[in-house]
């Protein structure tokens, strides 16, 4: 059984690829058979977008749920992340690289601007000369971050990957990246399942037939934007892909664009994790 995931649906980035608009995530999964099932069973539904880490350390179980999958591997979207607080971008990548098994991805992303948001840029540009990765960006970078990074680039970002949804509304970010001709990609839509439980949500969800998540994910998908979901049971894999056959109407989504709590920051983040 496939659903339809919009496989067909894709964002342009800049330096010409381009990335599917709905992807599955594997933070906090760990390496070995949940990890394996979930991206299994996320591509034979149809995802063709998988996010992985090296800080995740579960990007072998991900190498091999794409071997046993046979699907071609121009056919999949695979990002994983360079953690800055390893000094290497290139040696790095080519260890993921063999953990995944690949000989390239598709995007390379520095995971949050740990020790300044520029250092870790040179190497990234070296791993997308070396062809480790089509494209490189950022996560967790604030417009104040991107600024000083474009300036100091050969190579501009393709990506930054944020926390975003109804409640993360950073429409301050969201439009800068857009005037960088950098793509915003949300990750956590749903809030790692809270807003699921939203009335806002829930009330436009019974409206249309859908589930909250649907409803979640769609509120991004619907702007293009990138969105990178979790789970690791295959009928909720199955249940947050299903976002292409329906749309919010413009009420809808105003009343969801006033669920934010952000004050439509410039911030990716309210505090720092790391």
């Amino acid at each position: 059984m496939t659903v339809d995931v919009g496989k067909g649906r894709a964002r342009s980035l800049a330096d010409g690829s381009s990335m599917p608009l709905l992807g599955l995530g594997v933070w906090q999964i760990p390496d070995g058979p949940d990890c394996v099932n979930a991206v299994r069973w996320a591509l034979e539904l149809g995802y063709r977008h998988i996010d992985t880490a090296q800080a995740y350390g579960n990007e072998e179980s991900v190498g091999q749920a794409l071997r046993e999958s046979r699907i071609a591997r121009d056919e999949v979207f695979v990002a994983t992340k360079f953690r800055p607080s390893s000094r290497d971008p290139v040696a790095e990548a080519e260890a993921s690289l063999r953990r995944l098994g690949l000989d390239y991805v598709d995007l390379y992303i520095v995971h949050w601007p740990g020790g300044g948001p520029t250092w870790a840029w040179p190497g990234m540009e070296r791993a997308r000369e070396r062809g480790y990765a089509r494209s490189i960006g950022v996560s967790n970078f604030s417009v104040a971050d991107l600024e000083q990074l474009l300036v100091a680039t050969t190579v501009p970002p393709a990506v930054n990957q944020v926390q975003f949804s109804p409640y993360e509304y950073r429409k301050a970010l969201l439009d800068a990246c857009e005037r960088s001709g950098v793509v915003l990609e949300a990750y956590s839509p749903l809030g790692h399942g809270r807003y699921v439980a939203s009335k806002a949500v829930a009330q436009i969800a019974e409206r249309l037939g859908r589930t909250p998540a649907q409803v979640l994910v769609r509120w991004c998908v619907q702007r293009e934007i990138p969105a990178i979901v979790k789970s690791t049971h295959r009928e909720r894999i199955a249940e947050n892909g299903q976002v292409f056959d329906f749309e919010l109407t413009d009420e809808d989504l105003a009343r969801l664009d006033e669920l934010d709590r952000t004050g439509g920051t410039e911030l990716a983040l309210e505090r720092k994790w790391w």
